[in-house]
């Protein structure tokens, strides 16, 4: 067995993923903050319009297009002195082998990630 992943190490899993997604889609990335409960996690900019993302790694078998909506409401809060737009991206990240197993360092992984969730 190898080692499984800390918080932090799934928290920037996830935002590679997220990460990656927004640069093939053409955002400009302003900020980067990968701390954990820090957020958001990406500030960017895209056709001139500043985007607030906040990304959660959602552990199997939670859904990962739930969010706090309490934390979604202070973000978009934020992004609005902004006139920014307010995003949650969540990354649902298992074992490829038995999904009630943690994920481990060098080993295979299931992602569920179904893009950007905008906040209204």
């Amino acid at each position: 067995m190898g080692k499984p992943l800390t918080e932090q190490e799934l928290h920037n899993l996830a935002m590679n993923i997220v990460g990656r997604q927004l640069e093939a889609d053409g955002f400009e990335f302003m900020a980067i903050n990968s701390k954990l409960q820090k957020n958001p996690q990406y500030v960017c900019l895209k056709e001139k319009i500043l985007h607030f993302i906040v990304v959660r790694n959602v552990s199997y078998p939670e859904n990962p297009m739930v969010y706090d909506e309490g934390l979604m409401e202070k973000v978009k809060n934020h992004a609005d002195k902004f006139e920014a737009k307010t995003y949650f991206a969540g990354v649902g990240l298992s074992n490829a082998s038995n999904q009630s197993l943690p994920v481990y360092l060098n080993e295979e992984y299931v992602v569920e990630y179904q893009g950007l969730i905008e906040i209204r």
